[in-house]
């Protein structure tokens, strides 16, 4: 299986398989919520050094690939443990966020 052949509900599926088998069982939602925090502040922490005005550390290897999918494993392993498809959460997000912000964006003058 390449990257571009895998769907959201294969995700699901290849993370509850791991979890379920490699991992044993699912955290606890207030530990997986933690997780996500953590992984949250990786990101930010590339983030800052990459764009902003830190540097990193001599020998430090940033690799913001890795910290987001880390993001979207725990974010997969969240909406599993909550019984939602990310799929068709997903599409209804698309559909709120085309409807609300239609034409908020293209008539803010800072997006200009």
């Amino acid at each position: 299986m390449t990257a571009k052949d895998i769907t959201i509900c294969e995700a699901q599926r290849m993370v509850d398989n791991w979890i379920k088998t490699i991992g044993v069982r699912y955290f606890s939602p207030l530990t997986n919520m933690a997780i996500l925090a953590e992984e949250t502040g990786e990101v930010a922490r590339i983030m800052a050094r990459l764009h902003g005005e830190q540097s990193f550390k001599p020998g430090e290897t940033p690799d913001l690939a890795d910290e987001l999918a880390d993001l979207l494993w725990i974010t997969i392993a969240i909406a599993n443990q909550s019984g939602i498809d990310l799929s068709k959460a997903f599409l209804q997000n698309i559909s709120k966020k085309s409807d609300r912000d239609k034409t908020r964006h293209l008539n803010n003058p800072k997006l200009k």
